[in-house]
This record gives C-alpha cells, structure tokens and sequence, in this order.
C-alpha cells in the first residue's frame, strides 16, 4: 500500500518534507525502485504542496 501524505489540517512544512526526501534519497543511493519510488512520489507531491501553501501565504501577508 502507497503512504498517503498528511491531510491539509496537519501538513508539514516544504523544508522538513525536502529534508526527509534528501534522506529517501541518501538512504537508497539515489536508486528509487518498488516501494520506495511510490515513497519518493508521495513526499514530491507534498513538497509541492507545501510550498504552493507557504507561497500563497506569503501573498497574504504581504496583501494586509
């Protein structure tokens, strides 16, 4: 079964999904097969994300 992302309420941050990639990726050598590429895809699409969120934040703050 593919690890689902946290729900909208509780999303991590873009830094600390990249840093858990940057361990996915150190952890295997670089090589993503079977589970861990459906692990890798999961965590990019969440770093996506998060960073659409923290940058549409950003937008509001610097709106008010």
């Amino acid at each position: 079964m593919i690890p689902t992302p946290p729900d909208c309420g509780s999303a991590r941050s873009a830094a600390v999904v990249n840093d858990e990639i940057r361990e996915l990726l150190a952890a295997t050598g670089g090589w993503l097969y079977g589970q861990t590429r459906a692990r890798y895809e999961v965590l990019v699409a969440e770093w996506t994300r998060a960073e659409q969120a923290e940058s549409l934040r950003g937008e509001i703050v610097e709106a008010a």
